[in-house]
């Protein structure tokens, strides 16, 4: 912070002596080292603080917030509350006046001698900021700070809905499918959306939280593959939900995964720009009373649009980021438009992290209506998540499939689907997973005997086997895969001529598969279109009954 001698010689002779004559210096003749010498040595006499009495109401509120802020505060954000401050040359000046006619507070302390304008670098721009001079800070900070009675602003409570939405705690059931998938197939950028079917909430945002969490905890780690899990991530598995979750949240709080890059009806675009997301995280989370009361979303957003509304932007300038509305597709600058961005932010952090982790319960009819759950108060105020678990068996069904029930389990639940397939998950009912020759042989690349799957079904459903189960497990091992179902294209045909002239034909014959009989044959993946318009070429249209082809 500059010393009052150093910032009075940013102004030209004619301000000081305006700045004087408010002081009772008059300064009239005198030169300008001699004003900025005189004028310092007025504006750090002891009743200085009985002088500033005199100010109007709004200028003593803009000073302090100034002081408040630590004595300084970026131009932008501060002349968006308090009014620009002009800036004339001497002509200008003289001719104009403005200490007689201020446009607001600012340029009236201005030309009181009380705040001032420097520049400063920052990682992203150099910024403008008003700052109080040293001395009177060090003056002003320890007067405001006695007089300062205000009660600083809350979130109001509103009313309990009839119905809510839990906060969830299935994002650790999904990161355990997303843990068994990549120890099976190490996952790739372009597969993820494999993943679909297998996650309880299939949202690709979610999903990309959850992969992200998973990579800074070191469940996951990268290689040339692909993405594949650690061995700390064993040791997440075997802790109970509640821990499991305590340390998707530590880890959220200080993600890089950026909210406003994935916040709905907002395209960011660029790299000439960044926001910091743990800005935002802090400015909720400061906000938000640890009571477990009931709030809306809309009065949160308007309190801390009140009250730090450049919290992601600290350098108050809102026309440098390049962000769209997807609806108008058009470019979202100013502060007037705080509401399409910071607002959205807001809502997506209750709305999204912090629902799909639990942390929030929601109105059930999505009107808005939030509150901080057990699970997050308990976070907040550094109480152990608890580590007690009840958990309920695998079921080994006779027809080979697995059910893993939602309380099961997840390190029995990983291993299983080392073992077998998984099916498409259904919400409110268990886990399936199927028992096959491709996920048998596959288990046993990894070095899973056929005896240690059976012995680890038995030990993770605490009953025998059935008999079909064993069975098959033991015919696969001695005789491998006995027989496949597939998925194919027949053609039928009323003559075997017809079909005899078909593999005959140079542009046809390579099309046809296996031989069904005299009069039918399989037609080779993907390509039934191809057979049909050669066929064409032939004189023969086909007829067709095609569903989902291969």
């Amino acid at each position: 912070m500059y010393s009052l001698a150093q910032a009075l010689t940013q102004h030209d002779l004619i301000v000081l002596r305006t700045i004087g004559e408010w002081w009772d210096e008059d300064l009239v003749g005198a030169d300008k080292t001699t004003c900025v010498k005189r004028l310092t040595q007025r504006l750090t006499q002891p009743d200085i603080i009985s002088e500033i009495a005199y100010l109007t109401p709004e200028e003593a509120e803009a000073l302090a917030e100034l002081v408040k802020a630590g004595g300084r505060l970026p131009r932008a954000s501060f002349s968006r509350q308090f009014g620009e401050v002009r800036l004339m040359g001497p002509g200008w000046l003289e001719r104009e006046e403005p200490w007689l006619d201020p446009v607001g507070p600012a340029e009236a302390l201005w030309y009181r001698g009380l705040i001032y304008l420097a520049f400063d670098e920052t990682a992203e721009e150099t910024v403008e900021f008003f700052f109080v001079p040293s001395e009177l800070y060090a003056q002003l900070a320890t007067d405001i700070a006695a007089t300062d009675t205000a009660v600083p602003p809350s979130l109001p409570a509103t009313e309990a809905p009839d119905k809510i939405r839990p906060g969830r705690s299935d994002a650790v059931d999904d990161l355990t499918a997303i843990l068994a998938m990549a120890q099976n197939n190490p996952l790739q950028e372009e597969q993820l959306d494999w993943l679909t079917p297998l996650l309880l909430d299939p949202q690709p945002d979610r999903r990309g939280l959850l992969i992200s969490l998973a990579l800074e905890m070191d469940l996951l780690r990268r290689s040339e593959e692909g993405v594949r899990p650690t061995r700390a991530a064993l040791n997440w598995l075997q802790q109970s939900r509640e821990q499991q979750l305590r340390q998707l949240f530590d880890s959220w709080s200080s993600s890089s995964w950026n909210e406003l890059f994935h916040t709905p009806g907002l395209i960011c675009e660029g790299s000439s720009w960044q926001n910091d997301p743990l800005l935002a995280r802090t400015v909720l989370l400061d906000n938000l009373p640890h009571t477990g009361e009931w709030h809306t979303v809309s009065d949160l957003i308007s309190l801390i649009k009140d009250e730090d509304p450049d919290f992601q932007r600290p350098t108050g300038n809102y026309d440098t980021w390049y962000i769209r509305d997807t609806a108008s597709d058009a470019y979202i600058t100013g502060f007037s438009n705080w509401d399409l961005v910071e607002g959205r932010l807001l809502r997506f952090l209750i709305e999204g992290p912090l629902f799909w982790l639990g942390l929030v319960d929601l109105a059930a009819n999505g009107d808005g209506r939030f509150r901080l759950s057990e699970r997050a108060l308990n976070w907040l105020a550094n109480q152990p998540a608890p580590s007690d678990e009840v958990t309920v068996p695998l079921v080994v069904q006779p027809d080979a499939t697995v059910l893993a029930p939602f309380n099961a389990n997840r390190y029995q639940r990983f291993q299983l689907a080392r073992i077998s397939e998984a099916e498409a998950v259904t919400a409110g009912k268990p886990f399936v997973y199927r028992l096959t020759p491709d996920a048998l042989s596959q288990a046993q690349a990894q070095g899973i005997s056929p005896q240690r799957i059976i012995d680890f079904l038995i030990e993770n459903s605490g009953r025998p086997l059935p008999t079909s189960v064993r069975r098959g497990i033991e015919r696969w091992a001695s005789e491998g895969a006995e027989a496949r179902l597939e998925s194919v294209v027949i053609l039928r045909v009323k003559e075997a001529e017809i079909l005899d002239k078909l593999r005959a034909n140079s542009k046809t014959r390579t099309l046809l598969g296996e031989s069904l009989g005299a009069l039918a044959t399989t037609v080779l993946p993907g390509q039934w279109e191809q057979l049909r318009a050669a066929a064409a070429q032939l004189g023969l249209l086909l007829d067709e009954n095609v569903n989902n082809p291969g």
